[in-house]
């Protein structure tokens, strides 16, 4: 049954056009993990562990570039995104780096994938774009394994830079997004076990000084 509201609405137009405007030339795929800025992938990816073989669900898989890194490193990968257009580029930045990837076009909150089915949920920069955070729970802890690894990260309401951020950078963000609180933390323990939190505020700051104070490049230069 389809959760459909006018914020996924929304986030659908504004990804599709995202989408549209983007070349694969400017998709970074190894760059996004292994570049010495991307200090939340390389946590994550400790944390993961070997991808050979292992079941791997991408929620809010965008452009692709996770997807297809986990593709490259032996995962197969499921790559759901609320928008067409993202999903249609995550195949064919898939097809260019010569990796298959399942790509499906669905809501967060609406996961029409099978039970019990993946060893690692990943969702990156997702869940801030989400009203029913709890119903995404639900469904990310019905498509993980027993004992399989949801592992995400997302913008924080208590970081100052990312609150700088969001006010400057208008036009790459929806009006709908929403950064998370210890609430949702606390939320996740509801569905999950051994739930902990790492924050990476430095990286964004050394981002934020490198793109903005050093090479000029403003927020709304996606």
């Amino acid at each position: 049954m389809s959760s459909d509201t006018g914020t996924q609405r929304r986030e659908a137009a504004f990804h599709d056009k995202w989408a549209s405007s983007t070349s694969l030339e400017g998709v970074l795929v190894r760059e996004s993990f292994e570049a010495p800025t991307a200090m939340e992938n390389h946590f994550i990816l400790s944390r993961m562990g070997t991808l050979a073989d292992k079941r791997l669900l991408d929620i809010g898989a965008g452009l692709g570039e996770s997807s297809v890194y986990f593709a490259l490193h032996g995962a197969q990968v499921t790559a759901v995104d609320i928008s067409p257009g993202m999903v249609e580029t995550a195949l064919r930045l898939a097809k260019s780096y010569g990796v298959e990837l399942e790509g499906i076009v669905l809501e967060a909150e609406n996961l029409n994938v099978a039970s019990n089915c993946y060893d690692i949920v990943y969702v990156a920069n997702t869940i801030h774009h989400v009203e029913n955070r709890a119903l995404l729970f639900e469904q990310i802890a019905r498509a993980l394994k027993p004992g399989g690894l949801f592992i995400s990260y997302d913008p924080l309401a208590y970081n100052p830079l990312i609150n700088v951020y969001r006010r400057m950078a208008t036009a790459v963000r929806t009006k709908d997004e929403s950064p998370l609180t210890v609430a949702d933390v606390k939320l996740a323990k509801k569905y999950f076990c051994n739930v902990g939190h790492r924050e990476f505020w430095v990286s964004t700051l050394l981002l934020f000084v490198k793109y903005y104070l050093k090479d000029r490049v403003h927020p709304n230069q996606d």
